[in-house]
């Protein structure tokens, strides 16, 4: 466990996470979880308490996915793949592409 959860006083993850602890959760920078959340690898924030939150075991089920361990159903894939962009995520793609070529 590491010393900023047991800083905290927390025994574990929380269930609801900012982007720097879920990004810390999955051992990644901070702009390389945005990264996975944007190729819709990684779960979208939901709203909590007025602010984004990642759910842990969102998270954890996309992980197992991208591992292998948790095979994605075929009709699950198949209805993610035929959807558009969502506007949300074209949004959030495209200011995270244009402050990357600033």
């Amino acid at each position: 466990m590491n010393g900023w959860i047991l800083s905290k006083g927390i025994y574990g993850w929380p269930q609801m996470m900012k982007r720097a602890t879920a990004a810390e959760y999955c051992d990644m920078s901070v702009s390389a979880f945005t990264g996975e959340i944007l190729r819709g690898r990684l779960p979208c924030a939901v709203v909590f308490g007025g602010r984004d939150h990642w759910h842990k075991p969102a998270l954890d089920a996309a992980l197992a996915r991208i591992a292998g361990d948790s095979p994605e159903p075929h009709w699950e894939r198949d209805f993610w793949n035929e959807r558009p962009e969502p506007e949300y995520r074209r949004a959030l793609r495209e200011k995270y592409e244009k402050d990357d070529s600033d």
